[in-house]
Order: structure tokens, then sequence, then C-alpha cells
């Protein structure tokens, strides 16, 4: 009888680098921008080592985007309708995030195809 349990592959303590070089850090920065959009996004763009990382700046123009627009069109929705589409904007950026924290690329209508139009991802 032989003992298949033990031929399972070790988990590394060590933070993981996936392929292409994201790493669990860029992922939690991706998280933020979109979970605190605009102001880490903006945070992002200040900091030299962040905001050259290929996911960190694909992530963070679409969360800048999808912020301003949660501020401006959010608010003015918001005084009609009771604070439910901004608060409807935030958990869809809660989404993303999360998937971006998965080491996931999110594509958002509109915004993403504007995003890289501008040379921002």
């Amino acid at each position: 009888m032989t003992d298949d349990m033990n031929n399972e592959v070790p988990i590394s303590e060590e933070p993981m680098m996936d392929m292409g070089g994201v790493t669990d850090d860029d992922k939690l920065w991706a998280l933020l921008a979109y979970v605190f959009s605009p102001l880490v996004p903006i945070i992002l763009m200040l900091m030299e080592d962040k905001k050259d990382r290929p996911f960190i700046k694909a992530h963070n123009g679409q969360a800048l985007v999808w912020g301003v627009l949660n501020v401006v069109v959010g608010t003015v929705l918001s005084v009609f309708l009771c604070g439910i589409p901004s608060l409807l904007m935030w958990l869809v950026a809660i989404y993303w995030g999360w998937q971006a924290y998965q080491g996931q690329e999110v594509t958002i209508p509109v915004i993403t195809d504007f995003v890289k139009g501008q040379g921002w991802a």
C-alpha cells in the first residue's frame, strides 16, 4: 500500500511572488486603491517605489477614475436617493479591489479603455 498523502508540496511561509513580478504588497495596494478611492490612488502616485509597478499602475488609474466618478456622480444622485448610489458604487469598488487582491486584472467598461488610452496604465 502506497502513501500518496506524502507527495504534497510544502507551503512556504515567505511572501509569494506570482508570475510577472506581482507581489502580495502590490495586490494589497491595488485593493486599498479601490476601497479608499480617490485618496489612496493619489497617495500611490506620490510614492516613488509604487507608482511605476505595472500591477499597481494598472489598477491605480482605474481606481482613481472610479473614485472621482463616485464622488461626483454618486454625490449628485445621492441627494435625491438617500445615499444609495454612493454606497452601491463603493460596494462595487470593494468587489473590484477583492479581485485585484486575488491577482486578477479588473476590466471596468469604458474606464479601462479611457485609462489605457491616456497612458495611465
